[in-house]
């Protein structure tokens, strides 16, 4: 196998998304291709939906306190 750049093609919804120069490699007898794990990684995180905005911070929540103890009122007052 020779590392190549080819088009690589997926579907995202129902568009068509083609990725020149992407990064792979191909047999020389075959001709089958097996796509760069790195690269596809990549790809992926800038085809996600939430690419490009902040992140959202989690809001840490106080874990819940018991109920205060309460004194039963002292008889000898």
């Amino acid at each position: 196998m020779h590392r190549h750049y080819v088009t690589y093609f997926t579907w995202l919804g129902n568009e068509l998304i083609t990725v020149p120069d992407f990064p792979s490699w191909v047999c020389d007898v075959c001709g089958r291709r097996e796509y760069d794990a790195q690269a596809l990684n990549r790809l992926v995180l800038l085809l996600s939906p939430n690419a490009g905005k902040p992140a959202k911070k989690k809001r840490m929540q106080n874990p819940a306190r018991p109920p205060a103890k309460t004194q039963p009122p002292n008889p000898d007052i």
